[in-house]
């Protein structure tokens, strides 16, 4: 499912207009965003965790000529499932 997908089944399920829910989407989106950027995690009881973590520097490999390499620290996005949708996925 990609986002024009996914806005027409938010405007399906809330009875919006598609382009109310392309909206709504675009701010969710940014405020997730912002709020990972600035440190903070946001918190959808049921659904799950969107936060930043560091990741630390570390070796790796060049998968085409298998040279090691540095990769340098980074900060990058994470999404921990929660409870009630892990286990609506094993119904």
């Amino acid at each position: 499912m990609n986002k024009d997908e996914l806005a027409s089944a938010v405007a399906g399920k809330t009875n919006i207009s598609k382009e109310k829910a392309k909206e709504v989407l675009k701010a969710f989106t940014e405020v997730v965003t912002e709020e990972m950027k600035n440190g903070g995690k946001v918190q959808m009881v049921g659904f799950g965790t969107f936060e930043a973590v560091d990741r630390e520097a570390r070796e790796g490999r060049n998968p085409k000529t298998g040279e090691t390499m540095m990769i340098a620290a980074s900060r990058v996005p994470k999404f921990k499932a929660g409870k009630a949708l892990k286990d609506m996925m094993n119904e």
